[in-house]
Order: structure tokens, then sequence, then C-alpha cells
């Protein structure tokens, strides 16, 4: 199985340079970033940083959307770090959520997404794409050129999508239920589209906090500074309810109960523990959707994961125990699953 480390871009830089090194030596095959150009610095040029001080590690954003930078742009950035570091990137994309909203835009529309994955990925491969009307392609590409998509998705129709059309699934949440269900409308959907539903890779991304032991104050330090969360998915739930309601006939009400108590939310303190807009987030919901806990606890919850179908288990690492996370999973976790 395949980890992750996800990271928010927030300077200095080196930092999370360090931090993504720290993850390689530790067994991590992933490095991602979040991506809203006005909460954080810019991810690509990070990148290139990572790529340069790691010999292995896959990086990418956790998650671009197809309005911030035009299409073309967005897939000769990839290409560029795949022809100076050899095919190290994936293109994680979604509706741009966080990023269009602080930027005063709407997220994006399914149709734009689609139409932005097939274009995005032909480019990065060196194959021509319409932009428009334009056909173009990048004539210094060179032969092998790989750009995996992979796909962010709660919804009905966003999961379909995924599955017809993505290389990968990333899902914001570790909850056991909602992995199965969405696992399952995923690789449905793949395969009434005709696809091999096991060349979607299969991302659950989710906050790690790995505690001494499970007394009662350990366990509530650690659901205090991954409740953040559940507010950032809370997002989310929200336009699904907003879209389908909130009665579990079209969207689970596993996911979309917790929010009844949301009120607003503040984009200053997103993913970021301590937010004070994510109060309305349950213990329970903590941990469901979060992996917390001493580490066999973790190894428990990601061999389920990895049952239901995972292929990488991406930690969010924002919190006041980012390096013990990253050794830990390094020293228990990813031996004890991989090995």
């Amino acid at each position: 199985m395949d980890f992750g480390l996800v990271l928010q871009t927030d300077p200095p830089a080196s930092r999370v340079v360090a931090l993504m090194k720290r993850a390689e030596r530790n067994g991590f095959t992933h490095g991602w970033t979040f991506d809203s150009a006005v909460l954080w610095q810019e991810p690509f040029v990070i990148f290139s940083q990572i790529l340069a001080n790691t010999t292995k590690l896959t990086v990418g954003p956790m998650v671009t959307n197809p309005s911030t930078r035009t299409w073309e742009v967005t897939a000769s950035t990839f290409a560029t770090l795949n022809d100076m570091f050899g095919n190290r990137t994936v293109c994680g994309i979604g509706r741009g959520d966080s990023a269009l909203r602080v930027a005063g835009r709407k997220p994006d529309t399914l149709a734009r997404v689609s139409e932005a994955m097939k274009v995005i990925r032909a480019l990065g491969r060196g194959e021509e794409a319409d932009l428009g009307g334009t056909a173009v392609r990048f004539p210094w590409i060179r032969p092998g050129a790989e750009l995996p998509v992979w796909m962010a998705a709660y919804g009905p129709r966003a999961l379909r999508t995924t599955g017809e059309e993505a290389d990968g699934f990333i899902l914001q949440l570790a909850d056991l239920y909602l992995t199965e269900y969405m696992v399952k409308a995923v690789k449905d959907a793949a395969v009434a589209a005709g696809r091999d539903p096991g060349e979607v890779r299969i991302c659950v991304a989710a906050p790690a906090y790995v505690t001494a032991d499970d007394s009662p104050e350990a366990l509530a330090h650690a659901r205090e500074q991954c409740r953040w969360f559940g507010g950032m998915v809370g997002n989310h739930v929200a336009d699904l309810v907003a879209k389908y309601g909130a009665d579990g006939s079209v969207v689970p009400r596993e996911l979309t109960d917790y929010i009844r108590a949301r009120e607003s939310y503040d984009y200053a303190h997103h993913g970021r523990s301590g937010n004070p807009g994510t109060r309305f987030v349950p213990d329970e919901i903590v941990d469901r959707f979060c992996v917390i806990g001493p580490a066999e606890r973790h190894v428990e919850k990601v061999n389920a994961l990895r049952e239901l179908g995972v292929d990488q288990f991406a930690v969010y690492d924002m919190h006041d125990a980012q390096e013990a996370v990253i050794d830990a999973y390094g020293t228990v976790v990813i031996p004890a699953v991989n090995g």
C-alpha cells in the first residue's frame, strides 16, 4: 500500500520541503499539497524543490482546479516537472472549493472538470488536445511522458465522472462505511463505461494523529487537533445537501447529518487546527473521518481501508505533531501494513 503526506504550502517553503524529505525517508511514496493561491504559496514552485531534494517521491496538488490556471499552463507545468525529474507527478483535480471561493468565484461545474481532465492529461503526455477550437501539442515532450489525473469527489455525479474518466479517485475522509460506498460507486461507474475498475487508483486522505496511549486526555487532544477536517469536508457536504437534499435518498445520511449545526465557514482558518468555525463537528465525526489513537489503531484502520480497495492512504499532517506522526508511520504503521 502507498502512503502519502499532505501539507499546506505555508511559508517558509523550506519547511514543506524538509517535511517531504522526512516523509520519503520514512517510506512515504507521495507528497501532496493544498492548492489555493490566495491562501498559500504557489505549490508548483515548491514541487520543483521537493523533487530536487528527493529521489522517488511522487508529488501533486490535493487538489488543483480548472480555473486558477489555464489548462495548457497546468499541463505544461506538470510536463516540465516530469521532464526535469522523471514521471514523478500526479494531477489531483476537483471543482475548486477554497481556491475559487476565496477569490470571489464559484466552484467549477463537473462538465468543466471533465473537459479539463481530458486536455491536461493529453497535453501532459505529449498528445494533441483541443483548446476550444484550436488543436495544440507540446513539441518538446519526449516519448514515454505520463501524467495521471486523479479526481476528488463526494457526490453521485462526481463519483460517476471519476469512475468514467479519471485515473484515480481521491476521497477526503477515512470513514469505513462511506469509503466502501463511494469506492463501489466509482468502480461501478468504471465498469459501466467499459473500463477495467482495477485501473482506477483509490486514495483516501485524512488527518492522522498518533497518541502515546488511548487515555481520554490523549484522545481529546488528538480530536481537537483534527476537528478542522470535519469543517473542511462540511463545505462539500453543504453543497451536496443544497443540491440533493438530506433525506438519504441520494447522498448517505452518514455523510450529511452532522452538518445540521453548521452555521458558516471562514476560509482564513481553512485546514488549520483550532478553526473556530468547526465547533459544530462532533467527536464521533472526528473519530470516523480521521485516524487517531495509538499506532496500533492506525494499523488496524489502514488495513481495513486496504481491504475496501484503497491503494493509498494520504496523511493530512496539519497539527502540532507533524514530525512525530511522520516518524511513527515510518517506524510502526507503514512496516506493519506492508510487512
